[in-house]
């Protein structure tokens, strides 16, 4: 196994367990026990993860795994998640999707769907505002597509765009349809991420669309993050998986927010 095969793999099964020890992980792997140790060491360098004694652990809330080790969580939600929520908009809409690895889904969905991508040549057929840049790459290719990608300075670990730069733009326009990944979302305390520059954008993209669509597993609900995106007030549908509890369900129902359960 390649070095960077097996830092992946060790940056999956970190991300599935939140916890590996040297000696388990080299027996797993069919390397020796130095091999992983020395992976560890050379991963924390990176801050992708924390060294323990005899192992490592995930970082806390205070930092995010890049976007490219976090899309094995839960893929199969995911995609069930993204599936209904391109369901969710009309052809001829102008759609903002911000970064994360849900609203990534969501693109390639809407990408997918026939009634979009089978438009008479140079007809558009959906607009998509993102300030996400592996999403706006993915979608440029398609002609079907009008792609408008913000300003800002780029995060490494989501690719999306934030700044005053991207305030500019996301202020000139308005949307039919916000797409929103979130960190965390509390029917009291509201949709919040761990950034606060990604937060103070996403937040702009609501306040810019006549509709909200949070598009978050359940994981993430009934948990609140650092920096506030919007109340739950301001969400008008949540799109999540069949793992939530009903008394959540409810609660959010309770606070006035549509909830679409795939």
């Amino acid at each position: 196994m390649s070095r960077d095969a097996r830092w992946k793999t060790l940056m999956d099964l970190l991300v599935e367990r939140g916890r590996l020890d040297v000696d388990a992980t080299a027996a797993e792997l069919g390397v020796s026990a130095a091999t992983v140790r020395r992976d560890f060491d050379q991963l924390a360098e990176q801050q992708l993860l924390v060294r323990t004694r005899g192992g490592a652990v995930v970082h806390g809330v205070s930092y995010e795994l890049p976007l490219r080790y976090r899309s094995s969580r839960r893929a199969a939600e995911k995609q069930r998640i993204s599936a209904a929520v391109a369901d969710l908009i009309g052809a001829g809409e102008v759609v903002g999707l911000t970064g994360g690895t849900t609203t990534t889904e969501v693109g390639r969905a809407l990408a997918a769907r026939p009634d979009l991508a089978g438009a008479a040549a140079g007809a558009v057929t959906l607009t998509v505002v993102t300030n996400a840049l592996n999403i706006a790459a993915e979608l440029a290719i398609r002609p079907q597509f009008k792609v408008v990608v913000t300003g800002g300075v780029a995060r490494p670990q989501t690719y999306e765009l934030t700044g005053p730069l991207a305030d500019g733009v996301l202020g000139q326009i308005t949307l039919d349809t916000a797409v929103v990944g979130v960190d965390a979302f509390d029917p009291r305390d509201g949709a919040s991420a761990h950034d606060q520059d990604e937060a103070a954008i996403n937040r702009l993209l609501c306040e810019r669309a006549r509709r909200v669509v949070v598009a978050t597993d359940s994981s993430k609900l009934g948990r609140r993050a650092f920096a506030r995106i919007c109340p739950a007030a301001r969400v008008d549908v949540l799109v999540t998986d069949a793992a939530v509890a009903e008394a959540t369900v409810a609660e959010f129902r309770d606070a006035g927010v549509e909830v679409q359960v795939v």
